[in-house]
């Protein structure tokens, strides 16, 4: 049976714009539809967060567990291990983290607060690796996970040094206040990027989740390419992320040499 185009387009804005048309785009809404807090997802509920037909979902689980993309569990189903090697599969995400985790470390060392590596994907930063102690914030923030650009520091400095086209897209988008604190004025969010392009790092203070404060600075490849950036991120109550810049600064410009040398032996 197929589906209403209501359901179809609600499906689509969900999942990204997915093709619904296609057996490629229903088996992705499908994958798109877990939840990072997921631990099995009966089938009425993969069927409720898609549109598709429950025959459709069934057919096409059952299909994503032959191929190692789904385990089939006690309560339903969740994302399987095939997918996590898929994905280190990803050569830039790869090669990235793999110059940048010394770095990472180091800065993890020097301040004891949680670090974060993230790149920009569409709207979103993408967060490509997570470094935290015992006593990490409590941040939003996952491995693999995302988060709109104009509410976190890593987005903000990845929002600054974009082209203005890309910057006048974001902001002609409407912006989410995911607290009291999220900028969401297009006109001060502007301001804020044009001040983080001058001084070379950005800063959030509680704007995409209560009681969390952090800093970004931005990594250049070669050619001045903006490839990601770099923050450290406390809770309000003891972290002062003004006192970071200068470890910030020099993990994005270790990173940066990096990946200039290694461009360099090529």
């Amino acid at each position: 049976m197929r589906e209403s185009r209501l359901t179809q387009r609600y499906a689509e804005r969900m999942t990204g714009g997915t093709n619904l048309d296609t057996v490629l785009g229903k088996a992705v809404t499908i994958l798109r539809a877990f939840r990072p807090d997921d631990h099995a997802v009966p089938l009425a509920a993969l069927v409720q967060r898609t549109g598709l037909h429950k025959a459709t979902v069934h057919r096409l689980s059952g299909e994503l567990v032959s191929n190692r993309l789904l385990d089939r569990v006690d309560g339903g189903y969740r994302l399987s291990g095939g997918l996590f090697e898929l994905g280190m599969l990803a050569s830039l995400e790869r090669s990235l983290l793999e110059m940048a985790m010394p770095f990472l470390q180091d800065l993890y060392e020097r301040t004891h607060e949680t670090v974060h590596l993230g790149v920009r994907d569409g709207h979103d930063v993408v967060y490509i690796a997570k470094i935290g102690g015992h006593r990490q914030a409590n941040s939003p923030s996952r491995t693999g996970g995302r988060i709109p650009l104009y509410c976190t520091a890593i987005g903000k400095a990845l929002l600054a040094f974009s082209d203005p086209e890309f910057r006048r897209d974001v902001l002609s988008t409407p912006m989410t206040r995911r607290t009291p604190h999220t900028i969401v004025a297009p006109g001060i969010l502007n301001n804020q990027l044009n001040r983080i392009a001058e001084i070379g790092v950005a800063f959030e203070r509680e704007e995409s989740a209560p009681g969390i404060a952090c800093v970004a600075a931005p990594v250049f490849g070669p050619g001045d390419k903006l490839v990601a950036a770099i923050s450290v991120t406390g809770p309000t109550s003891r972290f002062r992320p003004e006192s970071q810049v200068a470890a910030v600064r020099t993990a994005a410009e270790g990173l940066r040499s990096t990946m200039a040398r290694r461009e360099r032996l090529r």
